[in-house]
């Protein structure tokens, strides 16, 4: 099972997308400051998260919330 899930900066309130198996274990890495591109707005927060059977499955949806129409669709849901 592949989750792919949006991070809320509590910092700035900038959001990071991305994908991985266990939600809690990475969730630490990026509040541990183990990931480069997330270190500096810490701490966050698990604001969205959706479930694949496929890490393909999880790879091509991580990638459409990152294109424009993608982040339309997280805007349209009012992430707080």
């Amino acid at each position: 099972m592949f989750l792919v899930y949006v991070l809320k900066s509590e910092k700035d309130g900038r959001l990071y997308k991305g994908y991985c198996e266990n939600m809690e274990l990475r969730l630490n890495e990026h509040n541990g400051g183990r990931v480069t591109s997330t270190r500096g707005y810490r701490p966050w927060k698990v604001v969205y998260t959706e479930r694949f059977a496929t890490e393909r499955e999880a790879l091509v949806r991580e990638k459409y919330l990152k294109s424009g129409s993608g982040r339309e669709f997280l805007k349209s849901l009012e992430l707080e």
